[in-house]
């Protein structure tokens, strides 16, 4: 049997669930489908920017300064603070409950606007029906005069450079460490490279940021670029531009080394590799025709290339290799 709505939204999170809302508002019979799953195994609405993204981040961007601030500047307004200690874990309890109390709003929000909130994994059909799979695996068909698809993005991870979430990590392994890492590679100056590798910083990791870019936060306007760059240089954030980097095996650890290809003999070694690249649309079976994946793969990785034994990130002066690979320009590829 199928269930009749009016519209049914796939994807929880910013652009889903306001959609969903503002449809349940104006009298709509609305369903919101979305799968996200938490490392704990709970199920929340809200998407990367509430649950690992936006909102944590921001969580652990004030905790920091607090500590840092303690650290440093109090002393000067005459305020002692004695015997300075971190507890990560409360830290870390503080971010996850702020996540949870905006995510529960969002139930709320769905209860009073009418919304059914379905968690599960939703797939486009032919003739706007959607097949929603539970957690539990059992299927249901839903149907829809409208059907909004906002299925969100997921981080970008390359074949060469395995993810294991413990040396190599993406932003949401970032968000949860439970132990503050010694030295922090930081692969990617952009928002969330810069915004999590501030708080590792201020809380004792020695954080270094390699860009490729020949300018610092290009999508910035350029004063506030340049005198964002000087803020994180002051707060001890080591941040190379216009280099380009080739990853070596370490003995100890997988991927724990870099050569910069620009100088030979020169290596810089971290305890963690954080690859903050980028994140790519989720397009899992959300989208019914090729022809539609296809379009959204050009739009959306038409700067990115994985070609030969190793792997390149193309931009317009940037290739990023591992493996072995020359440090020849890369080739665009849509």
């Amino acid at each position: 049997m199928t269930d009749l709505y009016d519209v049914i939204v796939i994807g929880g999170g910013p652009a889903g669930y306001p959609a969903a809302i503002r449809a349940g508002q104006n009298k709509l019979k609305v369903a919101c489908v979305d799968e996200w799953i938490n490392t704990d195994g709970s199920f929340a609405f809200g998407g990367t920017c509430l649950n690992a993204g936006c909102i944590p981040s921001k969580a652990l961007l004030e905790s920091s300064e607090l500590y840092q601030r303690a650290k440093d500047e109090f002393a000067v307004h005459g305020i002692k603070v004695g015997d300075l200690q971190l507890d990560l874990a409360t830290m870390q309890k503080r971010r996850a409950s702020v996540v949870k109390t905006m995510t529960g709003g969002i139930l709320a929000l769905f209860k009073s606007s009418g919304v059914l909130g379905i968690q599960g994994h939703g797939r486009l059909l032919p003739g706007n029906k959607v097949l929603v799979t539970g957690p539990d695996g059992k299927e249901r068909t839903l149907e829809a005069k409208h059907v909004v698809l906002a299925s969100g993005s997921v981080p970008v991870r390359l074949k060469n450079v395995p993810h294991d979430g413990q040396y190599i990590v993406d932003s949401w392994n970032a968000l949860e460490f439970d132990a503050i890492p010694a030295r922090l590679g930081v692969i990617g100056a952009g928002v969330i490279g810069l915004e999590l590798g501030s708080v590792w910083r201020r809380l004792g990791s020695e954080v270094t940021v390699l860009e490729a870019m020949d300018q610092f936060l290009p999508i910035a306007d350029g004063a506030i670029a340049k005198e964002a760059l000087r803020h994180f240089k002051k707060q001890g954030l080591d941040i190379s531009s216009a280099r380009r980097y080739r990853a070596r095996r370490s003995p100890a650890a997988p991927w724990t080394s870099c050569t910069p290809m620009r100088k030979a003999n020169t290596y810089c070694k971290w305890t963690n590799w954080w690859l903050p690249w980028g994140a790519g649309p989720s397009r899992r079976a959300c989208w019914p025709r090729a022809r539609a994946l296809s379009s959204m793969r050009a739009a959306s990785f038409k700067s990115m290339s994985i070609a030969g034994p190793g792997w390149r990130m193309c931009g317009p002066s940037a290739t990023w290799c591992a493996g072995r690979c020359s440090p020849t320009r890369a080739r665009k590829r849509v």
